[in-house]
């Protein structure tokens, strides 16, 4: 035989039994909470796994952040090369990157999009910029190192192979006599 609790008025409580009352009333209210049809176990597979997962996920963020930021004192310097007319990105440009002193720190080539990247210590360089369809551009930059230093430079069609041989020649005889 089943009582349902909630249309009937609470006992009456006695002066006596008012502490030995509590515990049963206690129950009586507790039997009139809905249950929770929640299956304990299964909850706890559920954090478990998300907690396993951020932690995963947290160790990979961390670790790459490591092993891809530049060391100190170094940066990444990002070459956008583009055409000086039409302002569109030039692919397949080749990008040197000299001291002062025209000696080659690195070489490196644009991609589709127009950017050469390359990892520089700080310091002061020139960008040589040469293509087939377009000539050669030198731009002198003072490099400071930080997350990404991107450089903007716009090369101009036609060929400028002379000029460039002959700044070339000038260069190699001024280092011959030490000036």
């Amino acid at each position: 035989m089943t009582t349902n609790l909630a249309n009937e008025p609470p006992p009456p409580a006695e002066a006596d039994s008012a502490v030995v009352g509590t515990l049963p009333n206690a129950r009586s209210l507790f039997g009139l909470m809905p249950r929770l049809n929640v299956d304990l176990s299964k909850f706890q597979t559920f954090v478990g796994l998300a907690a396993g997962t951020i932690s995963i996920v947290g160790a990979l963020l961390a670790v790459s952040s490591h092993f891809f930021t530049p060391a100190f004192g170094k940066g990444d310097l990002v070459a956008v090369i583009v055409d000086a007319k039409t302002e569109k990105a030039v692919s397949s440009a080749t990008v040197e990157i000299l001291t002062l002193n025209n000696a080659v720190v690195t070489t490196t080539s644009s991609g589709f999009f127009g950017k050469a990247n390359s990892t520089l210590a700080e310091g002061q360089y020139q960008l040589r910029v040469k293509h087939p369809k377009f000539g050669s551009e030198i731009r002198h930059v003072q490099f400071v190192s930080g997350p990404t230093a991107e450089f903007r430079i716009p090369i101009h069609s036609g060929a400028s192979a002379p000029l460039e041989a002959i700044s070339d020649g000038v260069s190699a005889v001024k280092r011959l006599f030490g000036n």
